[in-house]
């Protein structure tokens, strides 16, 4: 019998695998960056939208404020004008003993022109 020696396949052997093969994880880098763009892109879209419709709020609140302040002074005059003579009242029960006190005069004499301050506290807290 002759003797067969050992030898390598025809062609030869696969080589060794020395390196680690580990699958790839996710996308590319460049995939992530153009999503993280496309998503901020969006945000700033979203943010610009939104701050105009601030701005638009804003507007349309001032010209309501604009519209709506001579209802609103008007409707303080009347207010101090019914306290201013709900004070008189009371001064003319309080003063009604006080000979020579008249309710009407003003108390300065000098014949100026002084806007009218009115104090409306109650007599009753004192």
């Amino acid at each position: 019998m002759p003797t067969v020696q050992d030898l390598p396949p025809v062609g030869g052997y696969d080589p060794i695998q020395w390196k680690r093969h580990l699958p790839s994880r996710g996308f590319r880098p460049k995939i992530y960056f153009l999503g993280l763009v496309l998503f901020m892109s969006y945000g700033f879209y979203k943010s610009c939208l939104a701050i105009r419709e601030r701005n638009e709020l804003k507007r349309e609140k001032n010209w309501a404020r604009i519209y709506l302040s001579p209802l609103l002074i008007a409707e303080h005059d009347r207010n101090l004008i019914r306290k201013h003579l709900a004070d008189r009242s009371k001064e003319s029960i309080i003063m009604k003993n006080i000979t020579g006190w008249d309710v009407d005069e003003n108390v300065y004499n000098d014949g100026r022109f002084r806007i009218p301050t009115y104090s409306f506290a109650d007599y009753k807290d004192e």
